[in-house]
């Protein structure tokens, strides 16, 4: 491998040329993109509306208007971030699906540079030197086939855990200075925030994917079968990387719902450490604290990603190449006719930007729409689609509807209960919780007490039960048999609930 001075220059001028996360730090409103993006992402599950981002970003462009150095027109600003927001977009910081905008694992990795430089996290050297010779010692110990030195190392291990078991049996039970806390505190935010990376860049990587795929589907060179195996091999291929792994790990936690449960409860006793607010700052602990929660939202968005992989093939077998064609045949025919309505004689229509590459050969007596028209067999009854607005009559709409809608308001409820527990000042069952707040939604209200129940740590025990009996709508008791559980105001009291 070249590692010279001239190979490392031109490796990092190809970066700064082509890499997002550079190309982004690099320019003058990077500070404006870098901080509506960031607050935008930071609790978005299925990415954000495009619309919203827009709003955003003409927002603080206006706020910053009147500083010389980022070059903004006031009057604009409209149209300026959705010049910013296209061009981040065809950079590749962040990509756009279905009018919606998601972000990258470059667009990470340039957020993550930012909020390093105010937060540098330094372990010791005495730290890191222990690490890595315990990591060395388990990588000498998996990779050596010996069975004596495997059978000398378990031991080791056994005589360690005797030792510190009969330590703590005779009451002597060491714990980390306060120095060392932070230290451990430190590595494990660290790697907390790699893991939320390493997601990231499982999700480019499905999504790149479905981009190779859909244009093997789209083109005639595969069949069905192939289309099918080039999913599945791209999947194992993709879970076969390194952070591929780790996300399938995850997954296999998140079946598992007692660790989590643990990992949650863990994060809550490490968090009440006196020493992490000298480890972490205000905001680290924030993301220390919604760690499980962002794991969830990042795993689900791979999740997606791999689910529209799925969709696009599945519909692809169903309906044929040549539908599919046709789809895109028509779709170019909009566009096309679009373009047909532009006024053509004038000079700044003609020398205006486009996203779209020039394409055409030389037909001048055609139009150049005319050209590319996308032609398809036409019957000579003629049925247009009829797009102009219907108005409808809502009474004729049947209940069974507007039920679908009325759904349970989690947030509504939590605030009730907390008040009603506030009120009577002493700790309440289900039962008597139904007495108070009769559930309109009765499942889901009882399920709802139980998870914050859960939350606040209250054990809840199957074997001691207790019944219940709820009216419907229609003057039909239900009986219910729940688990005996006490609710009270001082077991919710610090409780930030997430809905």
């Amino acid at each position: 491998m070249d590692n010279s001075p001239q190979h490392r220059t031109r490796k990092y001028i190809a970066a700064r040329r082509q890499h997002p996360a550079w190309l982004l730090l690099a320019s003058p409103r990077a500070p404006l993109v870098l901080g509506c993006l960031t607050t935008l992402f930071d609790f978005a599950e299925d990415g954000i509306a495009e619309t919203d981002a827009l709003q955003a970003l003409s927002d603080m462009l206006a706020n910053y208007a009147t500083q010389d150095e980022y070059d903004i027109d006031p009057d604009n600003t409209r149209l300026l971030a959705a010049r910013e927001l296209r061009q981040w977009i065809k950079r590749g910081l962040v990509i756009e699906r279905g009018q919606r905008i998601y972000g990258t694992d470059a667009l990470s990795s340039a957020i993550q540079f930012v909020e390093a430089l105010d937060n540098r996290i330094m372990t010791s050297t005495a730290s890191r030197l222990s690490v890595v010779q315990r990591e060395i010692e388990n990588l000498e110990v998996g990779l050596n086939p010996d069975a004596s030195s495997r059978k000398a190392a378990i031991r080791r291990k056994i005589s360690l855990l005797e030792n510190e078991l009969a330590d703590v049996e005779a009451g002597h039970v060491p714990v980390l200075t306060e120095a060392e806390a932070v230290e451990r505190i430190r590595e494990v935010y660290t790697l907390a925030t790699g893991l939320r990376a390493d997601f990231r860049r499982v999700e480019d990587s499905w999504r790149e994917a479905d981009r190779a795929l859909r244009q093997s589907i789209m083109s005639e060179h595969y069949h069905r079968g192939e289309i099918v195996d080039r999913l599945l091999d791209g999947q194992a291929a993709l879970l076969d990387t390194a952070e591929g792994r780790v996300f399938d790990s995850f997954q296999q936690q998140l079946r598992q719902k007692v660790e989590l449960d643990n990992m949650r409860q863990q994060l809550r006793s490490i968090l009440a450490h006196p020493a992490v607010e000298k480890a972490l700052t205000r905001t680290q602990r924030q993301d220390m604290k919604l760690l499980r929660m962002r794991l969830v939202l990042e795993s689900q968005a791979v999740l997606q990603a791999r689910a529209r992989s799925e969709k696009d093939v599945r519909a692809f077998i169903k309906t044929g190449l040549a539908a599919e064609h046709h789809r895109v045949g028509q779709l170019l025919n909009e566009v096309l006719n679009v373009a047909q309505d532009l006024d053509w004689q004038q000079q700044k229509v003609r020398r205006a930007a486009s996203p779209l590459p020039p394409l055409g050969f030389a037909l001048t007596n055609l139009p150049v729409a005319e050209r590319l028209r996308f032609k398809a067999l036409e019957s000579d009854a003629e049925n247009e689609l009829d797009l102009s607005p219907q108005d409808a009559d809502l009474s004729g709409i049947e209940d069974e509807f507007w039920d679908a809608l009325d759904g349970l308001d989690r947030e509504a409820l939590v605030q009730d209960t907390l008040a009603v527990l506030s009120k009577e000042e002493r700790p309440l069952t289900l039962a008597e919780l139904a007495e108070r707040l009769p559930p309109a939604h009765d499942l889901e209200t009882l399920a709802l007490w139980l998870g914050m129940a859960r939350e606040a740590g209250i054990d809840i025990i199957t074997q001691d039960t207790e019944t219940l009996t709820l009216t419907d709508k229609e003057q039909r008791e239900w009986l219910f048999r729940v688990p005996r559980v006490a609710l009270s105001e001082q077991a919710f009291d610090g409780i930030e609930w997430e809905f």
